[in-house]
């Protein structure tokens, strides 16, 4: 699936409505990953995931480890460590 890009953030809408967003908040050489939204329509086809790769692509081409906030990608990062090891930032 495709995303915008926004002003941190990565989003898809169609017709004027949000179906698909996560957003982070900039701090130094990391960044924090606070929110998620999957709309109910788009629920179970994986794309939470896809929005925590384009996010995870993102950081890495700017040398940012991702420090996550949002259950969601806390969990996902304990789901798949070996996936998300490499960019995850740590207290």
């Amino acid at each position: 699936m495709e995303f915008s890009k926004g002003n941190n953030r990565f989003y898809k809408e169609e017709d004027g409505q949000l179906l698909a967003e996560i957003t982070w908040v900039s701090q130094g050489d990391r960044v924090g990953v606070d929110h998620t939204f999957v709309d109910p329509s788009l629920r179970g086809q994986g794309v939470a995931e896809q929005l925590v790769d384009r996010v995870v692509e993102e950081m890495q081409k700017e040398q940012k480890k991702i420090y996550p906030i949002c259950p969601y990608v806390v969990e996902l990062f304990k789901r798949k460590p070996d996936k998300y090891e490499h960019v995850q930032a740590f207290d």
